[in-house]
């Protein structure tokens, strides 16, 4: 576990959040007493599960994957005039 000054934290700051994302913890010291501390987070802490996020508070359509086929077909149809 290493221990920085708050200075030296603000300037090195990049430097220290790359040893902290390999693991090390880094104690950040004002006027020699520690105040803060940076430590990696935990891989489950970091997963963030996007699926299912909305269960139970909204509902799709059954004919959700065919609505607006009519408007669909009719756009990319055009008629049988403009057909060379």
């Amino acid at each position: 576990m290493t221990t920085v000054n708050v200075h030296e934290a603000k300037t090195h700051l990049s430097q220290l959040l790359a040893r902290v994302a390999e693991g090390e913890t880094v104690i950040i010291a004002k006027a020699g007493r520690p105040v803060a501390r940076l430590s990696p987070i935990e891989r489950d802490e970091q997963r963030v599960s996007r699926i299912g996020f909305m269960a139970g508070q909204i509902s799709v359509p059954d004919d959700f994957d065919q609505m607006g086929d009519d408007e669909i077909t009719e756009l990319f149809a055009g008629s049988e005039d403009d057909r060379p």
